[in-house]
């Protein structure tokens, strides 16, 4: 496996465990809260998990050109794995504002 070092490997792979560990933490965190929207957002973190395990796979194999389809897969969730944690962070912004703020946000809008 010339096409990484092995700190570079190092680094690739706890990235790709540390991030699976914060998806279980956050959905765990959502449970204790009652709070859904943190459930979503866990989930909104799988296309950039992929995205990582694309990228460590085809390193793995030497970046073999019959695995150059990895490198389009791995862009394809990055970009949709930012539209999720974009979509679920306002999802959870909105769920933490207060019945009062919501209330005086449609009466000011007016």
């Amino acid at each position: 496996m010339h096409a990484l070092s092995i700190p570079t490997w190092i680094i690739h792979v706890s990235s790709v465990i540390e991030w699976a560990i914060a998806i279980w933490l956050i959905w765990s965190y959502g449970e204790v809260v009652g709070n859904r929207a943190w459930y979503a957002f866990s989930l909104a973190m799988l296309p950039a998990l992929i995205s990582a395990m694309c990228a460590c796979t085809w390193h793995f194999f030497d970046n073999a050109q019959s695995l150059e389809w990895l490198v389009t897969l791995q862009a394809s969730m990055t970009l949709i794995g930012n539209f999720t944690l974009l979509a679920a962070g306002w999802l959870l912004w909105r769920s933490t504002r207060s019945p009062v703020t919501r209330s005086h946000s449609k009466i000011s809008s007016k």
